[in-house]
């Protein structure tokens, strides 16, 4: 091989691996770790009295859980394989402008996606963020209803190992889900027509929930915006409506950020209200689904009718 082809494959290689690095075609991280680790802390912090004694004990377990997805994420092992990255990657947002009217009464992750197919798109445009915080809050119910049932004290302990994971990690998407940026094509600079200036810079996702959230928010901050705990009467239903109100907060983040770039020398009392209340609504919304979670596990589900031969 003549040495000039073997150094212009070596320095295209290189350029490869720095856009690798600089660019996550699988999308971008949820609140940073210290806003995940915050929302989880306060969402557990506000547990009720009347949750199981163990689940109330274990605030830290629940607070290092909450980033747990994003850990998942490592860039060493997706280079090994993209099997895990390239599918987990798509649970941690949903893009309401991909969304076709009526789609998300699919039951479903995947007739979700036939639907997105039917009119011309790829069916992992939007992603599924619904259904994975939809998936993991009917698991966690499954699981407190088996642990008020179990009566061996061995597995009654396995059963409370497998709640607290399952509500961590449900903790991670709700977060996610109260950032707007997790709801929209514009998770990291504007896209399309932009006729108000806002700012199109890639790093704007990193800046606003890393960058400013580490170096300005305390879980002390959002303790006092996290309402009274209510069961959650119709999940499905105010799980959407929770997600839309985050996506309709997405032209004022961005607006926030075209006054004052959000960052470590952010002084604007508005973009700490702004990010606190951001923060304190998916600590709200988590904390709420655990109590429905454990409250409606005591109901028995209707059984199926028996079908004949």
């Amino acid at each position: 091989m003549p040495r000039w082809n073997f150094s212009f494959r070596l320095s295209l290689c290189w350029l490869l691996i720095v856009a690798v690095c600089l660019v996550d075609p699988l999308g971008v991280r949820g609140w940073g770790p210290h806003g995940h680790e915050i929302s989880g802390r306060a969402a557990a912090m506000k547990a009720p009295a009347e949750m199981p004694k163990f689940f109330r004990q274990s605030v830290d377990q629940l607070t290092y859980l909450n980033p747990e997805p994003d850990r998942w994420r490592d860039r060493a092992e997706s280079d090994l394989d993209p099997a895990l990255n390239s599918s987990a990657s798509l649970d941690h947002y949903i893009d309401w402008e991909f969304v076709p009217a009526g789609a998300l009464a699919a039951p479903n992750r995947y007739e979700f996606a036939a639907e997105l197919i039917k009119t011309g798109q790829k069916g992992t445009a939007a992603g599924f963020l619904p259904y994975r915080i939809l998936e993991l809050f009917q698991r966690l119910r499954i699981e407190f209803r088996l642990w008020r049932a179990e009566q061996d004290a061995h597995k009654r302990r396995w059963i409370e190992d497998r709640i607290l994971n399952d509500a961590g990690i449900l903790g991670h998407y709700v977060t996610d889900g109260a950032n707007p940026h997790h709801t929209t094509i514009h998770h990291d600079g504007w896209v399309g027509e932009n006729p108000k200036g806002y700012t199109t810079e890639r790093g704007f996702h990193a800046r606003f929930e890393s960058e400013y959230v580490r170096t300005h928010m305390q879980v002390n901050d959002l303790l006092p915006l996290i309402g009274p705990v209510r069961v959650v009467e119709k999940p499905r239903e105010e799980v959407l409506t929770f997600l839309r109100n985050s996506h309709a907060k997405v032209e004022e983040l961005y607006e926030l950020d075209k006054r004052e770039h959000f960052g470590e020398a952010t002084t604007s009392p508005e973009h700490k209200r702004f990010t606190a209340a951001r923060l304190a609504a998916g600590a709200q919304m988590l904390r709420d689904l655990w109590w429905t979670a454990w409250v409606t596990s005591a109901i028995q589900p209707i059984p199926a009718p028996a079908v004949k031969p």
